[in-house]
């Protein structure tokens, strides 16, 4: 069956040079793997021909919604699993009383396997099984990983997954769960990179990964699409992203950018980059002012596993994202995202992993830093703290639970007036 999809090309950040599709896998021929492409589309037509009014009655769910800016030809290959349409909270006070900050939660925890990660996989799937491959890679720290495994398991799709043998233990049973092959990698991200990358050259695999498949983007901006729409096309004034290898940050920009295009918003919202102290490569970049290429590359060693990055891969398309929207890139202690995670668990019930809830910290900092500052701003939280609960159970946990000891009084009431903590 044939959809609503629209012909589309790719463009190079970096030369400006245009492709049609089947002229280019992933990146520009022209600038290699540092050349990371967009996917731009028949913005007048659509403009003319594609209300924004027509949402109310498209027939499909989540994300697909949106499909008159999606790079596929066909429904055919779409996973069945619902993807997209998670909740925006309002929550009151998170900030405090004298707070001018009105708090916005994206809560990407909903998604089928936990994380905005499933925007990007469900894309992945359906445009590797269009193309004809019969096996999808990607290296991972976990999320992305846990994605690709869920949305391949849904179409019976083969999948191999590069993880660092020090990725969280619940994200690893995830993908084990949803039957993937799974390669363990001594080190980082970094290294998973590139034995997913060599493997995918030599057999033919297709590439999930992002930084090198560009169409990755093309799926996680439709989380922009959902805020604007939740908000009846309002735009907040800041939106803070968590940072890792930058992809998600890229691609909320651009889906706000898609939309301007449209002429259903007015303005790009000032985003908000937010890295790990201990893995601050696009921070450091920023501040600097210099080609990136100058910055050095440093070990990460945050606790907050999926931001844990030493050198961002979509790094072209965070830096744009930051200055092209006027925002900036703000740094963060692990200690403050634990305290934030626990926090945002115990005043909303929404459950960040670690490295969505640098988010909630990079908020939190920003605040003390403009405390008269009267505005809107959204969190993304972009995985569930089920996926990796080591920062709630540490020494360090801020929560405010009480855990008791076996041999308690006799009362629960007793228990409670003596405050007795384990």
């Amino acid at each position: 069956m044939k959809s609503s999809y629209r012909e589309y090309v790719l463009q190079c950040l970096v030369c400006d040079r245009s492709y049609q599709p089947h002229e280019v896998s992933y990146f520009c021929p022209h600038c290699k793997v540092d050349g990371a492409l967009d996917a731009l589309y028949d913005y007048p037509t659509l403009r003319r021909e594609w209300p924004k009014e027509s949402l109310a009655h498209h027939q499909a769910r989540g994300m697909w919604r949106y499909d008159r800016l999606m790079p596929l030809s066909s429904t055919q290959f779409i996973p069945p699993l619902l993807v997209g349409n998670t909740p925006l909270y309002a929550p009151t006070d998170l900030l405090g009383k004298g707070s001018r900050i009105k708090v916005l939660i994206k809560d990407e925890s909903r998604q089928p396997t936990g994380s905005l990660k499933d925007r990007a996989s469900a894309l992945a799937v359906a445009h590797a099984m269009q193309s004809g491959a019969r096996t999808v890679a990607v290296a991972s720290t976990g999320n992305a990983a846990s994605a690709l495994a869920g949305m391949s398991a849904s179409l019976g799709l083969h999948n191999v997954i590069y993880l660092p043998r020090s990725a969280p233990r619940e994200k690893r049973a995830q993908m084990q769960g949803y039957g993937a092959e799974i390669v363990l990698v001594d080190g980082q991200y970094d290294e998973a990179f590139e034995q997913c990358l060599n493997a995918c050259e030599r057999y033919g695999w297709y590439n999930r990964t992002t930084g090198i498949n560009s169409y990755m983007s093309e799926g996680k901006k439709t989380v922009a699409f959902e805020i604007c729409e939740q908000l009846h096309w309002q735009v907040p004034d800041l939106v803070f992203v968590p940072v890792g290898n930058g992809c998600i940050l890229g691609s909320v920009y651009k889906g706000f950018f898609d939309l301007l295009q449209l002429g259903w918003i007015e303005r790009i919202p000032r985003l908000i980059g937010v890295q790990a102290e201990q893995s601050n490569f696009m921070y450091r970049a920023w501040r600097s002012d210099q080609p990136m290429q100058q910055t050095e590359r440093i070990a990460p060693t945050s606790l907050a596993s999926s931001i844990n990055v030493a050198l961002p891969r979509d790094r072209l398309k965070a830096m744009r994202a930051v200055t092209a929207s006027e925002g900036e890139f703000i740094c963060v202690s692990d200690a403050s995202i634990v305290a934030a995670a626990s926090k945002l668990a115990a005043s909303t019930g929404v459950f960040p992993e670690a490295g969505a809830a640098s988010a909630f910290a990079g908020l939190l900092k920003y605040a003390e830093q403009h405390p008269d500052t009267a505005q809107t701003a959204v969190i993304l939280i972009t995985g569930s703290g089920l996926k990796d609960t080591s920062i709630f159970l540490s020494d360090t946990a801020a929560s405010p639970s009480r855990v008791f000891p076996h041999h308690v009084p006799v009362t629960l009431t007793e228990t409670l007036a003596q405050g007795i903590t384990a």
